[in-house]
């Protein structure tokens, strides 16, 4: 980071003014006073001239290279715009704070051009230090702005190039103790008791020197930058690159045409994931094996020597592809069906585009569901049609195609009597029973029945037939006493049997059921 070896200038600046300070702590005379405005002066001088000096690079460069190369030029005094424009609003700040001590130690006497009241020791730590509070001493704002300032300055640099600049911007609080034993913060040590307004001015003026002198340290940093060395380059090649080899009809085929060069003499140095490329004519060629799905990220790394022996380092910009495991759709025609009621699961791809960029919509029913997995639902009708379409270039989107579905009632249930639609059972499993069951066997979909009427018909061993009706599927009342007394032997019919499906529609069972009671 800067902060290193300082130049001479800012040697003599940071003795003389620790020199002044430490005879301030003896007596404040009229000659020490004299020597503040002694040093203020030649602060304000020095800060002066290497303005002139940077403001004559500046226009020199806008002149000569800005001209002659502006396409590597206009950037870089973009940015020394920017360094001027961040050193521009420190002063500012400082110029409203130094303006506020003059007037409080009684303004300028046009005579002399001092302070009129320059030994006043209460006006700095007043207004700059406030004891210690930070919301009104205006000190601390000060050291604020004066770290950000040096950030600012610092973050407008290449982070390669910030270990070699030094400027001494910068405000942090001291890390040794006071006479006293106490520790003082930046703002005490500079503003605080027994400070002189015409010290604080000076020590304002020594800030804006630092400012212009960070200032020009970057500046110069950033003219330098015109005249690095540059990258041989001394063949060239054609290439068409395409994003896709694999089109769509009615999707355009898009590739970039453009010419390349590269240093025939020496070939870069590629990396990828951390593998090094055999390279040859200033390309490298990446393979890796595909074994797993899903979609994988990569980037490269290109080193080449520079004219001047130094390396170059450049990156691409990340790269994505997606593994697809090898598949076939197979579609049985005639089995295309929408069932009622139930969700009907629907997987939906298409080859060479990802899932997550198909757009799926539905006629004749609604459709929920992403990334290749849907369910379709109907309510009627006799048929659905299932479109798929994909954006295959920016702004146009193409219909890839289009299945039709029939759409049919789920098929009715069949009755069971403790399992069974016919047979024999025996009589604890009758006797046990609690309601006559609507199962759909052999169907795949979600789906229930609820039987909703029936005719129960018994038939014991030389008695009249008992026959009971009953408007839902719980045996209960005279029902449930007839089944509780059934014994080996008796028949048990189940019939007019009807049944209510999760769309509310009833559908009446052909079948009954017939049950013989065993042992």
């Amino acid at each position: 980071m800067a902060g290193g070896k300082e130049t001479p200038r800012q040697k003599m600046i940071g003795i003389m003014y620790l020199v002044l300070m430490a005879m301030l702590a003896i007596n404040v005379s009229d000659t020490i006073l004299n020597a503040f405005s002694t040093i203020n002066n030649s602060l304000k001088t020095s800060t002066a001239n290497v303005n002139a000096s940077l403001t004559q690079s500046v226009s020199a460069f806008e002149q000569t290279k800005l001209k002659e190369n502006p396409e590597r030029a206009k950037p870089i005094l973009d940015k020394i715009k920017q360094v001027q424009a961040v050193a521009a609003e420190l002063n500012t700040y400082i110029d409203a704070v130094r303006k506020e001590l003059v007037e409080a130690g009684g303004g300028i006497v046009p005579e002399t051009g001092e302070i009129k009241n320059r030994d006043d020791l209460d006006v700095s730590p007043r207004i700059m230090w406030a004891e210690g509070k930070k919301d009104k001493g205006k000190g601390y704002l000060l050291q604020t702005k004066v770290n950000e300032t040096r950030d600012k300055l610092l973050s407008l640099l290449d982070p390669r190039d910030r270990a070699s600049v030094s400027f001494s911007l910068e405000a942090k609080d001291p890390e040794k103790r006071t006479t006293s034993g106490t520790k003082a913060d930046w703002v005490q040590s500079n503003f605080g008791e027994g400070t002189p307004v015409t010290a604080s001015v000076t020590i304002l003026s020594k800030i804006e020197a630092d400012a212009k002198n960070a200032e020009n340290v970057i500046v110069r940093k950033l003219l330098s930058k015109m005249d690095e060395a540059l990258v041989n380059l001394d063949a060239f090649a054609a290439v068409a690159v395409a994003p896709t080899s694999y089109v769509i009809q009615g999707q355009p085929y898009t590739a970039e045409v453009f010419l390349t060069a590269y240093d025939s003499k020496q070939n870069p140095d590629i990396v990828v994931n951390g593998s090094r490329l055999t390279t040859k004519d200033g390309r490298g060629v990446y393979t890796v094996n595909t074994n797993s799905e899903g979609e994988f990220k990569w980037k490269g790394t290109i080193r080449v020597k520079q004219t001047d022996g130094t390396e170059k380092i450049y990156e691409t910009p990340e790269q994505t592809y997606r593994v697809a495991r090898p598949s076939a759709v197979v579609s049985p025609d005639k089995m295309n069906v929408f069932y009622i009621g139930p969700d009907n699961p629907v997987s939906v791809s298409a080859p060479g585009i990802a899932k997550e960029k198909l757009k799926v919509s539905m006629t004749g029913g609604s459709l929920s569901g992403a990334n290749g997995k849907y369910v379709a639902r109907v309510s009627g009708g006799s048929q659905a049609t299932i479109t798929v379409s994909a954006e295959v270039a920016p702004g146009k989107t193409q219909v890839l195609g289009t299945t039709n579905f029939r759409i049919k009632e789920v098929p009715p249930p069949i009755a069971t009597f403790a399992g069974k639609a016919s047979g024999t059972i025996s009589a604890s499993a009758a006797r046990s029973t609690g309601k006559l069951e609507a199962e759909l066997r052999n169907f795949d979909f979600d789906f229930k029945y609820r039987i909703s009427k029936f005719t129960l018909y018994v038939q014991k061993p030389r008695q009249d037939a008992i026959i009971l009706q009953s408007s839902d599927d719980n045996f209960s009342g005279q029902i449930r006493q007839v089944i509780s007394g059934l014994n080996p032997g008796d028949v048990v019919y189940f019939l007019n049997i009807s049944a209510v499906g999760e769309t509310g529609k009833t559908v009446a069972l052909e079948t009954p059921v017939s049950i013989q009671v065993g042992r």
